[in-house]
């Protein structure tokens, strides 16, 4: 995608560079960021989007588009998904690379459902609302976690879920949605996804189920790879009566471009909503579109996926009006929100531990424990790097500090970095550590005479090797390389997550200190595409 933040040369009229967006095709991927495991759903001429955001607390990310390109984050359906030691990251527990997964969004009856599961939690979670912008979200839970489901309610009023891996299993719920109907249908449909390959066996089990009931047919999809080459595919089943059977075959084998459904617009097109890894940045969706032939979806072109889509551009980006990312100078006026959109917490934060009050126009962060590490950190305040190339600076005042304290900008992922400030005998060091060998290591550190410095990590996802790149500055204007690259590694299972750019503060020795950020500003590092 294009991210236009500036540009370089000459001076061109906004009208005619807003003229020229509008005139150009779209493209993939839509947004080159973290946006995995997308469902996808159009209401009216409107469409809504639900993704996965794993430990991160608000989670259940909803956005919203008028053309299926231009996304902004209207709201989160939950703001903390359970409480517990893991998500709390007490007594050794953590959530990485769990929390609530893939998530299934529908339309029903003038009412949004937007369901999830977890493992962290051993529940299966619905939450519903009328106003996806302005909520509430009511949440039913029940166990057990039916993994990777697809929420789906038949013409006939009832209501199901088609789930698993490997095996799929279409579970029928109470109208209710509050558990597993008693008696209901329970049956499953394909024993194995993975028979599809023949004897290739021992891949990616089929998972990411998506049905639709489109033209009195069912039809639902799977993600999964033979075991000769991890490529995902595109899966399709259809049938005539939803409990089978089903007859499968191979949709799309391009460049593991896999997991998600279909979605129509007013005019009578159709799209298949996708998702591609792509290393350190995460899993950035694609849109494919899909014509039909003998009643089944044909997706792409020749069988591949398109650069270049027929509907215009827009202002297509990750940045600027979307609030996917965005820049905060945590001024806040009376009715803001505490925390734009874009912003969310690594595990659920402490409440009394952050403040953007205790110093106007400022986040204010102090810590209330004593941890070693930074994937221990509570509070720790992020934002989805974005490719192919991206950067975030902030300016920390560190006169709050206490002896083991350490804060500063990360970029952050199992395998980390960053640039900050670490307190040790009453003596405060500018510091750059990375754990890109599995361990941290602090890689350089040069003392610091003021109480302000203002940080900057540079993100390049293209081309390899994938790499971060951190400095500091004194005055804001003049930018000194600290340390060295730090490597940039998509780290499964561990954390399963694209690189994050985070505000931290931990305590090492004593807790209580405290630390103001003035600013959050991103931007691009490098050429744009």
């Amino acid at each position: 995608m294009t991210l236009v933040l500036s540009v370089a040369s000459q001076a061109v009229p906004a009208a005619e560079v807003a003229q020229t967006a509008q005139a150009a095709p779209a493209h993939n991927p839509l947004i080159w960021a973290d946006v995995p495991d997308i469902a996808v759903i159009r209401v009216g001429k409107t469409y809504y989007m639900s993704s996965t955001t794993m430990h991160m607390s608000p989670g259940l990310p909803i956005m919203k588009s008028t053309d299926l390109v231009n996304w902004r984050m209207a709201s989160y359906a939950y703001e903390t998904l359970v409480d517990n030691d893991a998500m709390r990251l007490d007594n050794g527990k953590n959530a990485y690379a769990a929390g609530s997964w893939a998530s299934s969004l529908r339309y029903h009856n003038g009412v949004f459902h937007a369901s999830t599961f977890s493992y962290t939690s051993g529940r299966t979670h619905i939450y519903t609302t009328r106003d996806p912008e302005r909520g509430p979200w009511k949440e039913t839970s029940f166990e057990p976690a039916l993994h990777d489901h697809s929420l789906f309610f038949d013409d006939d009023g009832r209501v199901y879920m088609v789930h698993g891996g490997g095996r799929i299993t279409l579970t029928e719920l109470k109208p209710d949605l509050t558990g597993i109907k008693p008696g209901g249908v329970n049956k499953v449909l394909i024993e194995n996804v993975n028979t599809i390959f023949g004897t290739d066996l021992g891949g990616l089990n089929g998972e990411g189920s998506h049905l639709s009931k489109i033209n009195g047919r069912y039809y639902f999809f799977n993600i999964a790879s033979p075991a000769s080459r991890w490529a995902p595919t595109v899966i399709a089943h259809r049938a005539d009566c939803i409990d089978g059977p089903y007859e499968s075959r191979i949709v799309l084998d391009d460049r593991g471009i896999a997991q998600g459904g279909l979605v129509d617009t007013p005019d009578g097109k159709w799209y298949a909503y996708l998702f591609k890894g792509n290393g350190a940045v995460g899993r950035i969706p694609y849109l494919v579109p899909v014509t039909w032939k003998d009643g089944w979806p044909v997706f792409g072109e020749n069988g591949k996926v398109p650069m270049t889509l027929d509907i215009p551009a827009g202002g297509q980006g990750v940045s600027g009006a979307s609030g996917i990312v965005a820049s905060d100078e945590f001024n806040r006026q009376p009715g803001d929100a505490a925390l734009p959109l874009a912003w969310q917490w690594n595990h659920n934060p402490r409440p009394e531990d952050w403040s953007l009050s205790k110093r106007p126009g400022h986040l204010s962060l102090v810590t209330s424990r004593v941890v070693a590490t930074l994937p221990e950190a509570t509070n720790t305040l992020t934002q989805r790097t974005f490719g192919p190339a991206s950067s975030a600076t902030t300016s920390l005042d560190v006169s709050g500090m206490k002896d083991g304290d350490v804060a500063g900008l990360t970029v952050f992922q199992k395998l980390y970095g960053f640039v900050g400030v670490r307190m040790t005998g009453g003596v405060r060091s500018l510091v750059m550590v990375s754990a890109d060998s599995d361990k941290p290591e602090e890689i350089a550190a040069i003392p610091l005479a003021g109480n302000t410095v203002h940080l900057k990590v540079e993100s390049e996802f293209e081309p390899a090797p994938e790499v971060a790149r951190f400095s500091y500055s004194l005055d804001g204007k003049t930018w000194t390389p600290i340390g060295r690259p730090s490597r940039l590694t998509y780290s499964y299972p561990t954390h399963f997550m694209g690189y994050r750019y985070g505000l931290f503060f931990y305590s090492t020795k004593t807790a209580g200190g405290r630390v103001d950020f003035d600013y959050y500003r991103i931007g691009l590092s490098g050429g744009s595409r």
